[in-house]
């Protein structure tokens, strides 16, 4: 059920064309430009991946609400950091699933942990962080912590939240296939 590097890169090519949620920026932009954030700063191979790949659930959620309308809030969660797994388990290692799956409790963690952090979150996000459960609390900040991957799902986090600039320019996604690419023969 493990989809290969080429239909990752045709899904990315296609599905992710379209608008990324309420914000100004495609999907595929928006992963464009959180994994080049992430090479930025010198990630691991595995850390720029799971940037790029962090929201391929939402072009794979069987709850993934069609949206004509670009201004139409999402009513439920689509629980997308969890739906693209099984797609890239077969691929990928745990340093590129771990970062995926706990890229949306690191914002529930980072609310918790930093009081500005909320402020800082586009409209859309502090919707869907609503929606998937709100802020921590004290008892799931600390188990949060306790994960191995938490901090590389911070940092994802962070880049996630910034990658939303209409225009940035990247690298293309043919870049990306290349490190993919790497990172499974690694």
């Amino acid at each position: 059920m493990s989809l290969t590097i080429p239909e990752i890169v045709e899904l990315l090519g296609s599905r992710a064309t379209t608008w990324y949620g309420q914000e100004a920026v495609s999907q595929l932009d928006h992963a464009l430009q959180c994994a080049h954030m992430a090479e930025k700063a010198n990630e691991s191979p595995e850390t720029v991946v799971a940037a790029l790949l962090h929201d391929l659930g939402h072009m794979l959620s069987p709850l993934q609400e069609p949206v004509a309308d670009q201004d139409v809030l999402p009513t439920k969660d689509d629980l997308h950091q969890f739906v693209a797994l099984p797609f890239l388990r077969g691929l990928f290692s745990d340093a590129v699933l771990e970062p995926i799956k706990l890229h949306v409790d690191a914002k529930r963690y980072l609310c918790a942990v930093d009081a500005s952090y909320w402020n800082d979150l586009s409209p859309a996000s502090k919707h869907s962080l609503e929606l998937q459960g709100g802020c921590y609390d004290e008892a799931q900040v600390r188990a949060f912590e306790t994960l191995t991957y938490y901090a590389e799902a911070v940092r994802l986090r962070r880049y996630d939240d910034l990658a939303k600039i209409p225009g940035q320019p990247t690298p293309p996604l043919a870049h990306y296939a290349a490190l993919m690419d790497a990172v499974v023969a690694a």
